[in-house]
């Protein structure tokens, strides 16, 4: 893995991997650039994968919702609970490992060190960096069918075996139940310019701190920390 003194690694190996050829390979090196690795390498030649990750978001969201719509006649709640289980960091962070990202990842020596949940964020965020290097490269079919091969193909299963249920509800059903305790959510933390503010939430089972989230919205940070919560206590 990259750190401050890489040793460059084979991106053309990556484009084999993820079935993309790209026109220009800086489009994929730089979604794999992580803003850490950049303060210890100020005079490396491209950004980091921030400006991707935004577009990619986007990109991923209307591939989702757009396949949802098309083949799915149910009501708008079951859609966005189904979108929601599949565009999320801790799913996007599995696919990123299952395609290797994490041996092309540049990092700081601080972050390459760390393989907790700060990591599974860093991937999740890659992954939508890629998509947007891809839409940015190849344009909108060619990110539709790698958002397709890579993502969706998960999506039967998710809703045969009713992987879709919101956290938030599952990790209150159980806290009420095994414990006669209601989750409460704290922020601990924001960060970011006000037009792009992440948030860093804590659930609550009475005192002790049960599972954490990041975010980039105060509901989206609770969900995946009830689901962090949920994955602790082996209640899944």
């Amino acid at each position: 893995m990259p750190t401050s003194t890489p040793e460059q690694p084979d991106f053309h190996e990556l484009e084999k991997k993820i079935q993309v050829t790209f026109k220009s390979i800086d489009h994929l090196r730089q979604a794999l650039v992580h803003r850490s690795y950049l303060n210890e390498n100020p005079d490396f030649e491209l950004g980091h994968n921030e400006r991707l990750e935004f577009l990619g978001d986007a990109v991923l969201e209307l591939v989702v919702t757009q396949y949802l719509y098309n083949n799915y006649p149910n009501p708008e709640g079951d859609l966005t609970n189904w979108r929601s289980s599949i565009v999320n960091s801790k799913k996007l962070a599995e696919i990123s490992k299952r395609l290797e990202f994490e041996q092309f990842l540049y990092l700081s020596r601080g972050e390459a060190k760390d393989t907790g949940r700060a990591r599974e964020y860093i991937l999740g965020n890659t992954f939508e960096a890629v998509v947007g290097g891809i839409y940015l490269d190849q344009g909108f079919d060619k990110a539709s069918e790698f958002i397709h091969r890579e993502l969706i193909i998960e999506l039967p299963d998710i809703i045969e075996n009713k992987l879709y249920l919101d956290p938030k509800s599952k990790l209150q059903e159980h806290a009420q139940e095994e414990l006669k305790l209601t989750p409460q959510y704290k922020v601990l933390e924001s960060f970011g310019p006000d037009h792009d503010k992440s948030f860093k939430v804590g659930v609550y089972l009475g005192s002790e701190l049960a599972g954490e989230g990041v975010g980039s919205s105060k509901q989206t940070a609770q969900l995946e920390a009830a689901r962090d919560a949920l994955h602790q206590r082996n209640w899944e």
